[in-house]
C-alpha cells in the first residue's frame, strides 16, 4: 500500500521524499530514522553535517519528558556542552507535523536558533507545530525502526542536576550514528 502526505495542498507519494537514513546506536539499542531531505533540506543537511563530523557520538539523551519527547545532541557524557556551528533557519513551515515518532530540531525561543540538538516526539505534539501564532519546531524525519527503544528511553527515571532538568539518572548514550542511503532491513 502506498503512503501519501499532503504538502502545500498537494497530495504526494512519500516514497519520493525518503532520501537518507540514519542509524542511532545507543547503549539501550538501535533507532533507525528516515530523513525528509526534500521537505526539510536545510535541517537535513545540517543534521547530516553533524553526523558526518561524529558530533553525536558519545552524546547523551539529556532531556527526557515522559509522554512528550526525548532530546539529545548537545552534551557529552560529562554534561559538557558541545561546540556547534552557526544556527540554521527554522523550516517548521514545511508541512510536517510533530507527531509520535517524528524527529525535530530543538531550539531556544529564537525560532532560527537550532544547531545540533534534536528531539524525538513520543506522542502527537501539535502544540509544537507552526501556526500563525507559533513559530513551531522543524520536523525533518521520523523513526522507522526502534520506536520501542524510544519508548523505553522516555520512561526512564530522571533527576535535576545543576541546570539540567529531566536528566536520566542512568546515562543514555548515543554511541554512534551512521548514514545509509538504503532503508534499513
Amino acid at each position: 500500500m502506498k503512503k501519501y502526505i499532503v504538502l502545500a495542498g498537494l497530495l504526494m507519494n512519500t516514497a519520493t521524499f525518503a532520501d537518507t537514513y540514519v542509524n542511532i546506536e545507543t547503549n539501550l539499542g538501535k533507532i533507525s530514522i528516515e530523513l525528509y531531505d526534500q521537505q526539510a533540506p536545510i535541517t537535513t543537511k545540517n543534521f547530516l553535517k553533524y553526523v558526518k563530523k561524529e558530533h553525536y557520538n558519545g552524546t547523551l539523551f539529556h532531556r527526557v519528558i515522559p509522554d512528550f519527547m526525548i532530546q539529545a545532541g548537545g552534551f557529552d557524557q560529562n554534561l559538557q556542552q558541545k561546540d556547534t556551528d552557526q544556527p540554521i533557519k527554522n523550516e517548521a513551515s514545511n508541512g510536517l507535523k510533530n507527531i509520535r515518532g517524528s524527529i525535530a530540531m530543538a531550539r531556544t525561543s529564537n525560532p532560527n536558533s537550532a544547531t545540533a540538538q534534536f528531539f524525538i516526539n513520543t506522542q502527537n505534539n501539535t502544540s509544537l507545530d507552526q501556526t500563525p501564532y507559533n513559530d513551531g519546531y522543524a520536523v525533518f524525519g521520523k523513526v522507522i525502526q526502534g520506536m520501542q527503544i524510544v519508548d523505553q528511553i522516555s520512561h526512564v527515571k530522571t533527576t535535576v542536576y545543576g541546570m539540567q532538568q529531566n536528566l536520566p539518572v542512568q546515562p543514555i548514550i548515543i554511541e554512534k550514528m551512521t548514514i545509509q542511503k538504503n532503508k534499513p532491513n
